[in-house]
């Protein structure tokens, strides 16, 4: 090919970036009570959803029942084409069908109509033609038409499957909002994987307590106090006062610039040097979260609290990252 006639990759990576976001783009106005039927009917569902379709829409559909599955939703696949040769079984009454077909014509959708029909399962379907045959025979139909696909030639599904897909995660995370799904319930559902620790590992799981905590007392002479932190090694201590109570923390930062200051430091205590107020979090938060909180306030520990205001621990950046949860 000769150098004048070679395309433009950039310029063809990015006609297909505008048009598959112009056809989720395009959905909104869609948005009606039609959708709010289909999750309603969803989230009422005492069976399983099973998700349905063919070719292209069929692995559309197969990603949409895994994140169905993964956010509270009980979901299958049911290929169309096994399902008329036995997979049918799989189906009772009190499920839900979910079903993808770009043209509303696809055979084999249609085919699985009939038995579906006697059980009395409700349909759901994701179309681009909204007036097709399948459409005709489904409970709620939802629009996912596009203007135009990504193909040059117009052919190949690339915008219509970009759109059934964004449609498909619209309908399962309306379903988590209204389950209320937990963090630790997503956990759940994923144990052997990053999100499932990112979610499992609380504050309290990791803490410092007891003899391995710095602490000090507000009247604890400077040099005792970088002898408490030396022994910790956890760049800080709390500072407590008469009665127990956290009053501030000493960090190697503050002694780092109480040493530019000059000056002797026989004849100060930890709460003449003492940061107070410092970021506290509570015991039972997500792990995650006090990591957030530190690179936000650029720190490297956090005081938890018990439910008098003493130190019951503390949390060091280094003890969340050693459990890999990032």
């Amino acid at each position: 090919m000769s150098p004048e006639r070679v395309p433009d990759i950039r310029r063809l990576a990015e006609r297909v970036f505008r048009l598959e976001a112009e056809a989720i783009l395009g959905l909104i106005p869609k948005l009606d009570e039609r959708f709010e039927h289909a999750v309603e009917l969803l989230r009422r569902c005492a069976g399983r959803v099973i998700v349905t379709g063919m070719g292209k829409s069929g692995l559309i559909g197969r990603k949409i029942a895994s994140t169905l599955a993964s956010t509270g939703t009980p979901a299958y696949f049911l290929h169309p084409a096994e399902g008329v040769h036995g997979d049918l079984g799989m189906v009772s009454r009190g499920d839900v069908v979910l079903a993808l077909s770009n043209s509303g014509e696809t055979d084999e959708v249609l085919a699985i109509l009939p038995p579906l029909k006697r059980l009395g399962v409700p349909i759901v379907l994701l179309t681009g033609n909204p007036t097709s045959a399948l459409a005709r025979q489904c409970e709620v139909v939802l629009d996912v038409s596009v203007a135009e696909e990504a193909c040059p030639m117009n052919l190949a599904p690339t915008s219509s499957t970009t759109a059934a897909l964004a449609a498909g995660d619209a309908l399962a995370l309306a379903l988590l909002e209204l389950r209320g799904l937990r963090p630790e319930d997503y956990a759940a559902l994923h144990p052997r994987g990053t999100l499932g620790w990112r979610a499992l590992f609380r504050v309290g799981d990791l803490m410092l307590t007891g003899d391995a905590m710095p602490v000090v007392s507000e009247n604890t002479p400077l040099r005792e106090v970088i002898a408490e932190m030396t022994r910790k090694r956890k760049g800080m201590t709390t500072v407590v006062d008469a009665a127990g109570r956290l009053a501030g923390v000493i960090t190697d930062g503050d002694l780092r610039r109480l040493y530019l200051k000059g000056g002797s430091i026989d004849e100060l205590t930890a709460g003449q040097v003492a940061t107070r107020e410092p970021k506290t979090i509570r015991a039972d938060e997500l792990a995650a979260k006090a990591l957030e909180v530190m690179e936000t306030w650029q720190i490297t520990s956090l005081v938890i609290l018990d439910g008098s205001n003493r130190p019951a621990g503390v949390i060091h950046m280094h003890d969340i990252l050693r459990t890999k949860i990032v």
